[in-house]
Formats: C-alpha cells, sequence, structure tokens
C-alpha cells in the first residue's frame, strides 16, 4: 500500500511537470508577441498550477537545490561573457556586485528589525535570499531591444558576480545561526572562500578544457560538460570554498582557452541543449516554489498570514528603493569624477534609471530559499517573503522595462544592425586577406564572393545581387528536399543516409535564411 501512494504521488507531480510544461509553452506565445519578459509568466503560472485542486507537496533536499539549479544557469552564462568585458567594467560591477548586494541586506535587515523582529541572523539570511537581482527577465527584454553595450554587459556580468556576495552571506548567516555566534574558525573559513574558490575554478576549468577534445562531437561530450559544471559546484562545496566563484572562474577559463579550431558541430549542439536545459530548470524551481509557497500558506494562521503579506509587501518595496537609490548615487558619483578628468564616462539619466529599475529576482532567490534548512527560525516566513519578491519584481519590473526603454528613447536596434553589418564586413575583408595569394578558379570564385559581401552595405545593386541569390538558393535547397523525401519514400535511401543528407541541407537552408530564421529565442 505504501508504494502505491509512493507511485501516485510521483505521478502526480509527474503529471504537474507535463501540464506546466505545456501551459509554459503557450504563454511564451503570449509574451513574445507582447513583449513581456517570460520569468514573470512563469512566476504567475507556477502560483495558479500550485493552487489547484490536487496539486503535490515536493519535498527537496537543501544543498541539491542549490548545485541543481544554479551551477548549470552560471556556467552558461560565464562562459558567453567575455573577460575584456569585465576588465572594462570592473568598478560598476564592484559597486553593483558587491556594494549593492550589502546595502540592500543592510536594508533588508533594518526593515525586519523594526517591523517583525527578526534575529540578526535570520534577518541577513533573508537580505542575502532577496538581494541578488537576476538578469534573465532584463535579458528576455534586451534581446528584443537592445540597448547601448555597456549597460547590456553590466546587467549581464552582475548577475554572475552579484550571486557570490549573496551566497557567501547566505553561508556566514547560516553558519552563525546553526552554532550561535562567530569564532575564528568560521571567519578564516569565509576568509579562504572566495580566493580558493577562484583558484580552484581556474585549475579545474584548466583540467576540464584538456580532456574536451576526446569527447568531441558524441553526445558524451555534452554530457561531460553537465557533469564538469555539477562537479566543479558539489567539490567546491566540500572543499568549503565558494561554489559560485569556483563555477564562473572555471567556466571563464575553459573559454579563454578555447581555440578557433574546436568543433563547430559541438558548439551548435551544446548550445541548442543548454538553452533548453536552463530554461527548464527555470520552469520547474518556478513550480517548486509555489508548491511550496501553498502549503506555507496553508499552514499559516490568518494572523501570521496577514503579518506575513504585510511584511512582504514592506521587503519588496526597500529592495526596490535600495537598488535604485545605489544607481543614481553611483552616477552621481562617476559624474562628478568625470567631470574631474576621470576616464569612466557615466551612463546618461535614462540608461541609469534603467539599470536601477532592472532589479528582477528570479532562479537564484528561489533556490536560496529552497537550500534554507527544515528548522530554520521564521522560515515560513522568510520563504513566503523571497517568492513574494521575486514574484513582484518579476511582475512589477518586467512587464514595464519595455516601455520604460521605448519612453526613454534607449532603443538601439539601428545601431545594433549597423554594428552587426560592420562586423560581417571586417570579417569578409580578414577572407579576402587570406585568399589573395591563393590561385585558381575555386579562389577568385571565393573571392568574389566575399568581395559581394564587402560591397553590399555601401552598394544597393550588389545588396539587390545577393539577397537574389540567396532567395535562389533556397529554392534549389527546398527542392533538393522535396527530391529527398521522395528517394525515402521510394525505399532508395536508408534511414541513416536519409538523415545525414537532411542534415547537410538544413546547414545549408540556414547558411541562405535570414538572421530571425537562424536565432532560436527564449519565447
Amino acid at each position: 500500500m505504501r508504494a502505491k501512494a509512493w507511485y501516485y504521488s510521483t505521478m502526480t507531480f509527474f503529471e504537474t511537470l507535463v501540464a506546466l510544461l505545456a501551459v509554459a509553452i503557450l504563454l511564451l506565445q503570449v509574451t513574445r508577441r507582447m513583449q513581456l519578459p517570460y520569468p514573470g509568466i512563469l512566476a504567475a503560472a507556477g502560483v495558479a498550477v500550485a493552487m489547484l485542486p490536487g496539486a503535490p507537496i515536493i519535498p527537496i533536499d537543501p544543498p541539491t537545490a542549490l548545485a541543481l539549479f544554479i551551477a548549470p544557469v552560471l556556467v552558461d552564462a560565464a562562459y558567453d561573457f567575455p573577460l575584456g568585458a569585465a576588465r572594462r567594467m570592473a568598478l560598476p560591477l564592484f559597486v553593483y556586485a558587491v556594494v549593492a548586494v550589502l546595502i540592500t541586506t543592510g536594508v533588508v535587515v533594518s526593515i525586519s528589525s523594526l517591523t517583525v523582529g527578526l534575529p540578526l541572523a535570520v534577518a541577513v539570511t533573508l537580505g542575502a535570499i532577496v538581494a541578488p537581482p537576476d538578469a534573465a527577465a532584463a535579458t528576455a527584454v534586451l534581446s528584443n531591444l537592445p540597448v547601448s553595450r555597456r549597460v547590456d554587459a553590466l546587467l549581464k556580468g552582475e548577475s554572475l558576480f552579484n550571486d557570490a556576495t549573496a551566497l557567501l552571506l547566505f553561508s556566514a548567516a547560516l553558519t552563525v545561526q546553526a552554532r550561535g555566534g562567530v569564532d575564528m574558525g568560521t571567519v578564516a573559513r569565509l576568509g579562504i572562500a572566495a580566493p580558493g574558490g577562484i583558484a580552484f575554478g581556474i585549475v579545474f576549468g584548466y583540467l576540464v578544457s584538456r580532456l574536451r577534445p576526446v569527447t568531441d562531437n558524441t553526445v558524451g561530450g555534452t554530457l561531460l560538460q553537465f557533469v564538469y559544471a555539477f562537479a566543479t559546484w558539489l567539490i567546491a562545496e566540500r572543499l568549503h570554498l565558494s561554489a559560485v566563484l569556483a563555477t564562473v572562474s572555471s567556466a571563464m577559463t575553459i573559454a579563454v582557452l578555447a581555440s578557433v579550431n574546436d568543433s563547430p558541430r559541438m558548439r551548435v549542439h551544446s548550445f541548442a541543449v543548454w538553452t533548453t536545459v536552463v530554461f527548464l530548470l527555470n520552469v520547474v524551481a518556478f513550480l517548486l516554489m509555489g508548491l511550496q509557497a501553498r502549503r506555507i500558506v496553508e499552514a499559516m494562521s490568518a494572523a501570521e498570514l496577514s503579518r506575513a503579506v504585510q511584511f512582504a509587501t514592506i521587503v519588496v518595496a526597500g529592495v526596490i528603493a535600495a537598488r535604485l537609490s545605489v544607481a543614481f548615487l553611483f552616477h552621481a558619483i562617476v559624474g562628478l569624477r568625470h567631470r574631474r578628468g576621470n576616464k569612466l564616462a557615466p551612463f546618461a539619466s535614462g540608461e541609469t534609471l534603467l539599470v536601477g529599475w532592472s532589479g528582477m529576482r528570479g532562479l537564484v532567490t528561489l533556490a536560496t530559499a529552497f537550500a534554507l534548512p527544515a528548522d530554520f527560525p521564521e522560515r515560513n516566513l522568510v520563504v513566503l517573503t523571497a517568492f513574494s519578491v521575486v514574484l513582484a519584481t518579476l511582475v512589477i519590473q518586467g512587464a514595464t522595462l519595455a516601455p520604460m526603454i521605448r519612453v526613454l528613447k534607449l532603443g538601439r536596434q539601428a545601431e545594433g544592425r549597423e554594428e552587426l553589418e560592420t562586423a560581417r564586413r571586417s570579417l569578409a575583408e580578414a577572407a579576402l586577406v587570406r585568399l589573395a595569394s591563393e590561385n585558381g578558379a575555386e579562389a577568385e570564385t571565393l573571392r568574389q564572393a566575399y568581395r559581394e559581401h564587402c560591397e553590399r552595405g555601401s552598394d544597393t545593386g550588389k545588396g539587390d545581387q545577393v539577397d537574389r541569390r540567396q532567395v535562389l538558393s533556397r529554392l534549389a535547397v527546398l527542392a533538393q528536399r522535396e527530391r529527398l523525401e521522395e528517394l525515402r519514400d521510394s525505399d532508395r535511401i536508408g534511414p541513416g543516409q536519409y538523415l545525414e543528407l537532411q542534415e547537410d541541407l538544413d546547414w545549408k537552408q540556414l547558411a541562405t535564411g535570414s538572421d530571425e530564421e537562424r536565432r532560436i529565442s527564449e519565447s
């Protein structure tokens, strides 16, 4: 009987997850057409599913939550973040990833002590949970409405490094709460956590980069990427080092050591898999948090729930105000230093407002809330407040980002397209330089194609010729597809050969397609 009950519980969770994914697919089409950030819609969907009769309550192991939900997201973001941008944006990144997190935590601690009287360690824990913004919602909007590169780099880079600050605070507060105070051993361990995590990540990333060529162009190579992501986090945790910094530094190390000779087939496959997995983790995290929020609400009395709602409302207002204050204070300081001769120029006032308003909380806040021990003091209040901050910031700030960009005229679509075309012409010029010394009809044919690409931006006639050639190439590929289907239907070609030729035609069609046709978006 017990086994049977477990079976139904498991199936109920599985059915709920499948239903949520189906709803998520539908909602993503809505968000894409309305240009809304999908995380806010998914958060609301998670709450709605959690409120359905019969929705299961799924426990999750706290240490597992951090590794499962955060490690792959960090690897995915850190691998694509250029190290040069981190150097150029060192001061803004430090302010938003360290100073802003500390100030926000301080604001939450003050609110906690003045309203509900939380113990200091518990208040610091809550502050660390809700302090780090998640750039997922901002990125979802900015992909459709590109802003200046500095703003884009700051928002993406901040989400990498503020997690380290928040999780170090989180670990310290949990340790102090568990031990009832601070001792020299705790101070020493926290002191080496950050530098030790960076050093371990660099070494581990170097070792993995040496192993990667052995598994290129295999499914095992993609699995290795996930094993490495989770292993980096878990080993760093065992060594009492900063798992976030270890994961970020290892991914950046692998990216720096990547070569132009790396397999393009592996790169395309990995990108598709990682995009899907990171999105799935977001969906599951919002579902689990919604389910947990329902359990907490059901366990609270009316008075406790009223107290929690009032407290969560004040905390939401506090974290939003804290980030806006940091943004404009930093803007004023940089502007003053710039007028005195400092090279770092401030953002425009509209861009400063955009950065300050892009404080949506997301996956990291959810995962750290999951990671609270079951016996943590005021756990229900802390978890419910964390989820309220996530939901409120995603809905309020996330839904207003796109209108803000339009009203303040911060969109840079034309500049982005021009930058892309300039880069493409530069790539074509590099190919022409390489082919200049090559002889033969084949080399001349290639040179002519690259010359046309270089001249396309300045010569409308050439551009029309290139567009006409792309249309004809696509028609030819579609004719080849029809013939390939005929060969398969008449059993003149086997399944293996069919798939190989189909993939060849896919690459040809992508090569002649538009930018939109080559891109896979998250919504």
